[in-house]
């Protein structure tokens, strides 16, 4: 009876034993959700995911991504083979392409490419996860409201050190571009330094031309490495979205840069994203590439098709790129519009 009860004992005890109940991500939007259903006010308005909605409150399919979805279903000789581990090339050179500029010199001279990758968390955890293992970096800088994601991603990744740069002046309500280089210019050698392509999350106010030279000069005399997150290109002002990123590449600063395609799309699951380089020296890319290589396949080996064969067919076929082009505009102004409404 001694044994059976020592028996019984032991298997009650588990591997997972103790291990703490964490706070439920998503626990505040639900709460909200469920607030939102039950008001019945005429004039509530829904704030509680950041998605594009129609006038009638529902989820937008492109039409540009329908028709493009139609045109690759009739095509006989797609199939669901596996992908390479970076992905969908021709999808990459695209994307890297739409951010960089179709003339890039970063392009023409053989020092940027892409990897495909899972939307921009995925985008930004490979990143982070090549930097920490093979650059050796292990602090970055995050801005001062930001992303409620990159800290965790980071953190996750490895590094030891998430540092904060004062980023917005809730008092004026402007980017404190003066605290933001102070920050910087007190940053160590080496460290990563993650800046908002355009359309700033949370705040929205991104900074202007003259203020991203500022940054640019920091970075640079400080020998900073930028990691750009962009995931909302073409949402605040088309093409121009692009001109930090551009002009960071044509100052001679190496980079990486984080691409979602979830919310100019609007492809939120089908989580498309693209992880793009661009170094000063090319002969470094075949060992980036194979290391980079390892760090997919330990992760999710091989990316989705289905997302980026829209975006390759529809940013390499003319009309149905002038098509999407339209379809941003749409987004955007109703944006712009609903903003003006709410206020």
């Amino acid at each position: 009876s001694f044994s059976i009860c020592i028996f019984q004992f032991l298997v009650k005890i588990s591997f997972f034993t103790g291990i703490p109940e964490a706070a439920p991500i998503e626990v505040t939007l639900f709460h909200i959700s469920t607030l939102l259903i039950t008001d019945s006010s005429p004039t509530k308005v829904n704030l509680t995911i950041g998605a594009y909605r129609t006038e009638e409150g529902k989820p937008w399919v492109l039409p540009v991504v329908h028709n493009a979805e139609v045109a690759l279903a009739d095509d006989a000789l797609l199939n669901h083979e596996y992908l390479p581990l970076l992905g969908f090339d021709a999808f990459s050179k695209a994307a890297t392409a739409l951010v960089l500029g179709e003339n890039s010199p970063a392009i023409a001279e053989g020092r940027a490419f892409g990897i495909q990758s899972l939307s921009g968390t995925g985008s930004l955890r490979l990143g982070a996860d090549y930097l920490h293992s093979q650059c050796k970096m292990d602090t970055v800088y995050v801005s001062k409201p930001t992303w409620g994601n990159h800290k965790l991603v980071f953190k996750t990744a490895g590094f030891k050190e998430v540092r904060d740069y004062t980023y917005w002046d809730a008092t004026n309500r402007r980017v404190d571009i003066e605290r933001l280089i102070k920050d910087l210019e007190g940053a160590p050698e080496r460290a990563v330094v993650i800046l908002h392509g355009c359309a700033h999350n949370p705040t929205g106010m991104d900074p202007t031309q003259d203020q991203w030279k500022q940054i640019c000069e920091v970075v640079k005399r400080k020998h900073l490495f930028t990691f750009f997150d962009i995931a909302y290109q073409g949402f605040a002002s088309g093409d121009a979205d692009a001109w930090a990123i551009r002009y960071f590449v044509s100052q001679g600063v190496e980079m990486i840069i984080a691409q979602s395609f979830a919310k100019n799309f609007g492809l939120y699951n089908e989580r498309v994203g693209n992880l793009t380089f661009v170094v000063n020296d090319k002969s470094t890319i075949a060992g980036i590439k194979s290391q980079a290589s390892l760090c997919v396949r330990a992760n999710w080996s091989n990316p989705p098709a289905h997302g980026a064969r829209i975006i390759h067919k529809v940013l390499t076929t003319p009309a149905l790129r002038q098509e999407w082009l339209g379809c941003i505009k749409t987004m955007s102004t109703r944006i712009k519009e609903m903003r003006a409404a709410l206020q």
